[in-house]
């Protein structure tokens, strides 16, 4: 299979699966913390590859594990705990489409520090995407007054985050297998995030079915969400553009808002044909590439 259609079907099984991963952090918020939540999905991930991929460690040099180290900082370790915190006061609909200013930031970053040339086209299907997102923003705000907004802004911070893994890895990481860069980036975030879990006094938890129901939903999240996930992500990174990969965030909101209507979330038709100006947005966006 090319890699035009590889990169096409990682695409829509990466805005399937993480599109389901806000409505499965916000059922695993409640019997666990927030705090919790993002430690947990962290440790389990990085058991899960640490065990079956620990060989490939091997595969990483001196230089490549001080890169590693930045981007487990701010591609996986902070977002992890400020999209559960954003998810504990915002309808996980709404955090998933917050999480579409990525590729905007993804080509602001790569501009300004990557010197990552982008076109016209790119741009304005950006920012129709845009234009998308703040209407099904707006219009949730008014469905769900009593949501608290301020804990968008922990979305946005995320979204840069997100925007420096990606340039980070297509620039100084392209000769890194998909595999080890997932590996390498667990091995630095597990030690703190098992300390982090130590702190919130998750092993004096009563153990009982809701709490165990609450760790299933994590445990999925993070093995099939979270690690998995990551892989293929990378190895979208390596055989298309950055912003290709980063438009992966266009999608995620229209599953992620089926899901909240299946868990009770409101949504009106102009949230809908919002959705629809992102889809436009991001066929724009790639085009050229298409």
């Amino acid at each position: 299979m090319k890699n035009e259609q590889i990169k096409w079907l990682i695409l829509i099984g990466l805005s399937f699966v993480w599109g389901s991963s806000f409505i499965l952090m916000k059922l695993s918020m409640k019997h666990l913390t927030p705090t919790q939540v993002g430690a947990l999905r962290m440790i389990i991930a990085g058991l899960f590859l640490l065990v079956l991929f620990f060989r490939k460690l091997k595969n990483i040099d001196k230089r490549q594990w001080k890169i590693l180290f930045y981007i487990a900082l701010a591609g996986t370790f902070i977002p992890t705990f400020l999209f559960t915190f954003a998810i504990e006061h915002i309808d996980s609909g709404i955090v998933a489409i917050l999480n579409s200013f990525t590729p905007l930031n993804t080509l602001l970053v790569g501009y300004l520090f990557f010197q990552y040339r982008f076109t016209k086209q790119q741009l304005i299907g950006i920012f129709i995407g845009i234009v998308g997102t703040v209407l099904l923003v707006g219009k949730s705000a008014q469905l769900n007054p009593d949501d608290n907004y301020w804990y968008a802004l922990l979305v946005l911070v995320a979204t840069i985050g997100y925007a420096v893994n990606v340039n980070v890895i297509k620039k100084y990481l392209s000769d890194l297998d998909v595999v080890s860069i997932a590996v390498g980036n667990f091995a630095w975030v597990f030690l703190p995030s098992v300390s982090v879990l130590y702190l919130t006094g998750f092993f004096d938890l009563q153990w009982d079915k809701p709490v165990g129901i609450s760790l299933g939903y994590v445990t999925v999240l993070a093995i099939v969400g979270t690690a998995l996930a990551m892989i293929y992500f990378n190895k979208m990174v390596h055989i298309a553009s950055p912003v290709f990969a980063a438009s992966v965030t266009y999608i995620i909101p229209v599953v992620a808002l089926l899901w909240g209507i299946w868990d009770g979330e409101r949504i009106g038709l102009m949230q809908i044909l919002a959705g629809s100006i992102i889809l436009l947005g991001v066929y724009i966006v790639n085009k050229k590439e298409a």
